[in-house]
């Protein structure tokens, strides 16, 4: 049986409903997986229920409005990892999901008086790689545009020299793979954040390589390696969409129920909760108890009363821009510039000089923020679970760190911090607390890749079973891994439904 914890009033007809009927699937947690997997349930012709901890479905997939008239995608913000089979087999554009595609998509700032702007069109990313270097815009045409075409030959090819040339891909650090394409600091920089987002990394780490391809593999209507945000609400809409179409095919969706226990039977047979530690195999247990669940991520939500106006650009792009429209790189200059970041932390410290990623989703999105003002999001490392000189827990520190962000932001954008109305702020404890990501890591484990492929979340296990008959893993801790993909979700449903095939049969 399940043991459940509801509130009141509201919630009657929602435990009525789950106590009256023998559900053949109960998903835990209304994630953007635990969402896709419901939905794939439910179209393959099972009765689903879907058990949600928090007040809101999406878990990181989520858009709040926390400060009044202002719609924040408050974790996860843009969007291109959701698998193609995902969109089109839910039928998500008619379920409300609408994708708005950003060009130029990226724009990196520079304390001389330089930028960088890349995007989707290959002559603006020569002439703007031409700016700083002839060579590297001639490379660029190959590598930047075509990588993650190239990746997949890489993967797909039989040829031994291409496997070489993969397998170092694969297990080189960033600086590695970016040092031998080209020559440009601020080009380097600016492709080497691909490589560090989510992680307790530098650019120096063995490994990066994938990380960088991982956050390239995406595609948006057949576009590759182009991210987009999501028009009219935010994340939230993802997730919405694909609830509904979960809610169509028939998945009973709970919010504000959080699951406390699984009871195992006799038989080893699941049945409901977190699993009592003692029916696991001790060295499933450890496997994943030791897992790498580190981060080093801090988010940032903010409302502003206008736009922030670059210093390099104000004379060739006044008022809005394409400077705007873009994943905006402060802190970025240079691959030792986010290495430097890195060691902060390794040694305790939030970063002195952090590397942010900067994204205004309101200059396109006209739907999240009131008239003349603006939603930003700031994703922020690097910032340890547990700072040496301080806690997250204390206000006068957190306040300390995000002015400290704000302030680095000043010295490309004057006059930023006076334009902040308020914001939010989710440090990796708070991420833990509040959305239910172990030790705040965004991937639900690292991306390393000694936690990939076969090894995703741990050896033995990456088929998305687990020791116990009947639980199935369909979160981003299960391979392909994280981001906003839909994938894990697919496949745990696709290999639930196999199985309970065979056991009719």
């Amino acid at each position: 049986m399940w043991r459940r914890s509801f509130g009141t009033g509201s919630y009657a007809s929602a435990v009525h409903a789950l106590k009256e009927k023998k559900w053949d699937a109960l998903v835990i947690g209304g994630g953007h997986n635990g969402l896709t997997a419901a939905a794939y349930l439910a179209r393959g012709g099972l009765s689903v229920a879907v058990l949600e901890r928090r007040h809101v479905i999406g878990g990181a997939a989520v858009t709040e409005e926390l400060i009044p008239g202002f719609k924040f995608s408050r974790c996860s913000y843009l969007q291109s990892l959701l698998r193609p089979s995902v969109i089109s087999e839910l039928d998500l554009a008619r379920h409300g999901l609408k994708l708005l595609k950003r060009n130029p998509s990226s724009f990196t700032p520079c304390l001389d008086g330089r930028y960088l702007l890349l995007g989707p069109n290959k002559e603006l990313n020569h002439s703007e790689i031409s700016k700083f270097s002839k060579r590297d815009a001639d490379a660029s045409k190959k590598v930047v545009r075509n990588f993650p075409i190239v990746i997949l030959y890489l993967v797909f090819s039989n040829d031994l020299t291409t496997l070489r040339d993969f397998m170092d891909l694969l297990l080189s650090s960033a600086s590695k793979v970016l040092n031998n394409w080209f020559e440009t600091d601020v080009l380097k920089a600016t492709l080497a954040t691909d490589a560090v987002i989510g992680s307790t990394g530098s650019v120096s780490t063995p490994g990066g390589g994938y990380v960088l391809l991982h956050h390239v593999m995406g595609e948006t209507d057949g576009d590759r390696g182009i991210w987009t945000y999501i028009c009219e609400g935010g994340m939230g809409s993802v997730s919405m969409a694909i609830s509904n179409a979960a809610r169509e095919a028939g998945a009973h969706i709970v919010t504000s129920a959080e699951v406390s226990q699984l009871i195992v039977d006799d038989s080893g047979k699941v049945n409901g909760e977190l699993v009592p530690q003692n029916v696991l195999p001790e060295d499933f247990t450890r496997a994943i108890k030791y897992s790498d669940y580190s981060s080093a991520t801090t988010k940032i939500n903010l409302a502003l009363d206008k736009l922030p106006e670059f210093r390099c650009c104000k004379s060739i792009y006044p008022g809005s821009g394409p400077q705007h429209t873009g994943t905006i790189h402060v802190g970025s200059e240079s691959m030792e510039e986010i290495d430097l970041a890195c060691k902060d932390a390794a040694n305790g410290l939030p970063s002195r000089r952090p590397v942010i990623e900067m994204t205004i989703p309101s200059v396109l999105d006209k739907t999240i923020s009131p008239p003349g003002t603006h939603v930003i999001n700031l994703f922020i490392q690097y910032t340890p679970y547990n700072p040496s000189d301080g806690r997250w827990d204390d206000p006068a520190y957190r306040e300390s760190f995000a002015q400290r962000c704000f302030n680095l932001i000043d010295e490309y954008a004057p006059g930023f911090s006076s334009s902040v109305i308020g914001y939010d702020m989710l440090t990796p404890p708070d991420l833990e607390r509040e959305i239910g990501l172990t030790g705040g890591n965004i991937f639900h484990g690292a991306m390393g890749l000694d936690s990939l492929f076969l090894m995703r979340p741990v050896k033995g296990w990456s088929n998305y079973r687990t020791p116990l008959a009947g639980l199935y893993l369909c979160g981003s801790g299960a391979h392909p891994g994280g981001g906003v993909m839909g994938a894990p979700g697919r496949n745990a449903a696709k290999l639930v439904l196999e199985d309970f095939k065979k056991k009719l049969n």
